[in-house]
This record gives structure tokens, C-alpha cells and sequence, in this order.
């Protein structure tokens, strides 16, 4: 594994082809989870961005509606090649697993009873929660960049896996009201730090 990319060891992709496959080869290796591949990818292996612009592009692409992988490949694409790149990242992420989806689809009715079937969705759901996990743990120290600090982060956090797994609270109501009280404490830090 190699060391996430300094701002000038970034590279570009070549061609929007070349955002196609590589969110192509994403997508078929994400069972319920793509993102901590599309970080490895993203910023290990192809250097097309740094940690800390994949947890920026990674931020904004959970406030807007859709799944977080799909917007994060749209601004990509378009960071990169504006809307042809844009275009080729979210077709290469859709296309591939909805040929996959349909085929299952068609296939699932007769084999979801079998209990083989069933243990192998169980184990896909481990590994994806052991991925994203995983991602966290490698992603966390970029928080020492941001202007609230690791303790204020981390509080955040977990003040909104209790909201979402203990209180069971719906995300609309979360990510909103959670994500203000973040954005009003990054810019209460960001203020503070302006004046010292």
C-alpha cells in the first residue's frame, strides 16, 4: 500500500475513458460499501486526489440526495473533465451493477430461500461494515487539519451514531440538524482561529 499523495504528487486521469473504467472496477468491487475502495483507488493507488480532498469531496457528497459514492464520482468526473467527466464517472459507476442488479433480480426468487444464499448476503453485510471501518480509521487523521479539532469531531460522530443507532432517529432529521450544528461549530472555530 502506498502513502496517500502530497498536493504535488497528484495526478490526472488521462481521459474520461479512464474514469470510466476505473469507477467500473469500483463499482464491481463494492458489495454494500464502495467507498473505503474508492479511497484506496482514488488516493493510494491512481494519487488523483489527497486524503484531505477526498474527506472534503466526501462531505459535500453526503449532503446532497442520492448515494454518497455516486455524487463523489460526479464531482470528480467534473473536477476533472467538467461534464464528459462527470458523465463518464457516474455511467462508469451505474452501468455494471445494474446489469448485476437485473440478473439478480431475476435470479433472486429462486434462491433466496436456500440457506447458502442467505449466509452469503449475512457475510457481505460484515465485510461491508468491516470496510467502511477500516476507511474510518485510516481517514481520521486528517482531522487534525480541521479547524474544530479530533475531540469536537469525534463528538460529532458519535452524537450522530447515537441519534441514528440508539434513538433510531430517521437520517432526515439527523444529517440536517446535525449537520448545522457542525457547520456552526467549524465556523465558530474557523472564526476563532481568524482572530488569534
Amino acid at each position: 500500500m502506498s502513502p496517500a499523495p502530497t498536493p504535488q504528487e497528484l495526478r490526472q486521469p488521462e481521459s474520461p475513458l479512464e474514469l470510466f473504467t476505473t469507477f467500473t472496477a469500483l463499482a464491481l468491487q463494492g458489495f454494500g460499501g464502495v467507498l473505503a475502495v474508492a479511497q484506496r483507488e482514488l488516493v493510494e493507488r491512481k494519487r488523483w486526489l489527497t486524503r484531505e480532498q477526498f474527506v472534503e469531496l466526501y462531505s459535500v457528497s453526503q449532503m446532497l440526495p442520492g448515494p454518497n459514492v455516486v455524487n463523489l464520482s460526479l464531482m470528480l468526473g467534473d473536477r476533472f473533465f467538467g461534464w464528459r467527466g462527470g458523465a463518464a464517472a457516474v455511467g462508469g459507476m451505474l452501468f455494471m451493477p445494474l446489469v448485476i442488479v437485473i440478473m439478480l433480480a431475476i435470479g433472486y426468487n429462486t434462491f433466496a430461500e436456500q440457506a447458502m444464499v442467505a449466509g452469503a448476503l449475512r457475510g457481505m453485510g460484515a465485510v461491508a461494515a468491516g470496510l467502511m471501518i477500516a476507511m474510518a480509521l485510516k481517514l481520521v487523521g486528517t482531522l487534525r487539519a480541521n479547524p474544530m479539532g479530533p475531540v469536537l469531531c469525534a463528538g460529532i460522530a458519535l452524537l450522530t451514531a447515537a441519534l441514528v443507532a440508539v434513538l433510531r432517529l430517521p437520517l432526515v432529521w439527523v444529517v440536517p440538524s446535525v449537520g448545522l450544528l457542525g457547520w456552526t461549530l467549524a465556523r465558530l472555530a474557523i472564526a476563532r482561529k481568524a482572530r488569534s
